[in-house]
């Protein structure tokens, strides 16, 4: 079940994808998954500039170029995967986002990255399938810190049910306020999207809450671990 992006589909210059259960890496971006960066994810909010193939980032959760040919990717599994894109295309980024990197300002330092160069509303921001207010339930705790570290969003905008985090919503919210040109929020839930193919697997995506779910249920049930969804995409030669 892929996902397309209106927004991003109308920029020729570019090739995109979000993965799923069924294509883990978009089939658009197999050609080109060797130029792709190397770096570790750790829920944080480091931008590196990739000026070549195959570069080595160490710890980043946000990926910055202008060179066509070089595949910028993340993986999720109910996190945010957010791509960037100048309406014409020649310049890009990519975050991941989960609900430390929401709280700690990744969208923001992408922001910073884009703005040191030109205006934000030159460029467009999507994002991709991750956990929804649906299925997100979190600790009172955990509700009660983005109530308390987002005062400018109304609080049914973080919390539109109790408990239940509105994390896409709140990285709308942001991106918006921020001054992005356009902004897709269109993406499903990781968690409860079914596959509609009745020969491929029942759900949509790989989701790490749902995992842990059948876990605590069944200690022997396998983990994700190679199974995250890779989200990306790559200015054309």
């Amino acid at each position: 079940m892929p996902y397309h992006s209106p927004l991003l589909s109308a920029i020729p210059a570019l090739a995109y994808g979000f993965g799923s259960k069924q294509a883990l890496m978009p089939t658009a971006l197999q050609p080109y998954r060797a130029s792709s960066p190397e770096k570790k994810q750790v829920h944080g909010t480091r931008i590196v500039e990739i000026t070549h193939a195959a570069q080595l980032c160490g710890d980043a959760d946000g990926l910055f170029t202008r060179q066509p040919g070089i595949l910028l990717t993340v993986l999720t599994a109910d996190c945010l995967p957010v791509l960037f894109s100048r309406r014409d295309g020649n310049a890009i980024g990519v975050v991941h986002a989960g609900w430390r990197g929401l709280l700690d300002g990744i969208l923001e330092r992408m922001a910073e990255r884009i703005a040191q160069e030109e205006p934000l509303e030159e460029w467009v921001a999507v994002i991709g399938p991750a956990a929804h207010a649906c299925c997100y339930q979190v600790s009172d705790e955990l509700a009660g810190t983005f109530l308390q570290r987002l005062p400018e969003l109304p609080a049914q905008q973080v919390m539109p049910r109790p408990r239940y985090l509105d994390l896409p919503g709140i990285a709308a919210a942001k991106l918006q306020a921020l001054g992005f040109g356009a902004v897709d929020n269109g993406a499903p839930c990781t968690i409860c999207t079914l596959n509609p193919a009745a020969d491929g697997p029942r759900y949509a995506f790989t989701s790490f809450r749902r995992n842990s779910h059948r876990q605590a249920a069944d200690p022997a049930h396998p983990g994700i671990r190679g199974r995250n969804q890779y989200s990306g995409l790559v200015i054309l030669p």
